[in-house]
């Protein structure tokens, strides 16, 4: 049998790869630091206010973890995309009023180091509502970039090392004025394993956060009411949106008519009418 020299290149390909995986052990690591008292820093101030705060970070580990922090701008949509914007070009963002300090620490073994950090609002009077930006947290790897090495007759060793990235929401709510407002953006009604499920998205059209309860109140075509169905509470900034998912398992087929309220729990209460139909 002839075997071209395509295939012997082939062959000792496929047997470098089967030994490499025979002779090599992998290590896996994650990042131990972790930040200590919630994931958003939320103050009320008016123009021309300083103000100051820690964010508070611990080492769970057991060998010292170097850290870095940067500033960003954020935003999120619905369909689950997050864009993280430089800091400061958002025409709600706060980044340029932040400063804190340290930007790189080492966070010693099962101690806890804090970052200072101190917001000066601009002494303007037009400004309302919200403004926020984002300070990421990003613990640096303990080595270099993951390798081969090999000691004596041990197998060699790939590393592969996680970073867990932590974004601590920075939010400045101007003490007055700001418009609050929704719109209710795109609906669907899905069948997904075994249940039926109405999706809304609902988009912040307004100058302030809001954090509304949503629910559907269901009619039956006869104008029979079906039941009430609540989706979990969600804060959405101003020009973000999120998806609501109300869970309908259980109605039967039919046409209905569902009334969705979303109510801020202060007099901002929004609502909208759909016409549905369950196959």
């Amino acid at each position: 049998m002839h075997i071209s020299k395509k295939e012997v290149w082939l062959l000792k390909r496929i047997f470098f790869i089967i030994a490499f995986f025979l002779f090599t052990s992998f290590q896996i690591s994650y990042g131990s630091v972790i930040v200590v008292g919630g994931l958003t820093h939320e103050k009320s101030a008016k123009p021309g206010d300083i103000y100051e705060g820690i964010i508070f970070l611990k080492n769970d580990g057991d060998t010292p973890s170097e850290v870095r922090l940067y500033l960003t701008d954020y935003k999120y949509s619905a369909d689950g995309k997050s864009e993280y914007g430089n800091p400061g070009t958002g025409a709600r963002s706060n980044a340029r009023w932040l400063t804190f300090s340290p930007q790189r620490l080492i966070v010693a073994p099962k101690d806890t180091a804090p970052v200072n950090y101190t917001v000066k609002v601009p002494a303007d009077a037009d400004m309302k509502g919200t403004y926020w930006s984002m300070i990421m947290v990003e613990p640096l790897a303990e080595t270099p970039a993951p390798g081969i090495e090999k000691t004596g007759k041990e197998k060699a060793k790939v590393g592969i090392q996680t970073v867990i990235r932590y974004g601590v929401q920075m939010i400045t709510q101007i003490s007055e004025g700001g418009e609050k407002k929704l719109s209710f953006l795109d609906k669907r009604l899905l069948a997904r394993e075994g249940r039926i499920v109405f999706q809304l998205d609902v988009g912040n059209t307004g100058e302030r956060s809001v954090s509304p309860v949503i629910w559907a109140e269901l009619y039956n075509s006869e104008g029979v009411y079906i039941g009430r169905y609540e989706s979990r509470r969600l804060r959405i900034l101003p020009g973000c949106s999120v998806r609501h998912e109300m869970d309908f398992t259980g109605v039967p087929k039919g046409d209905y008519r569902a009334l969705v309220v979303a109510d801020n729990g202060d007099e901002n209460v929004f609502g909208a009418e759909y016409n549905l139909s369950i196959k």
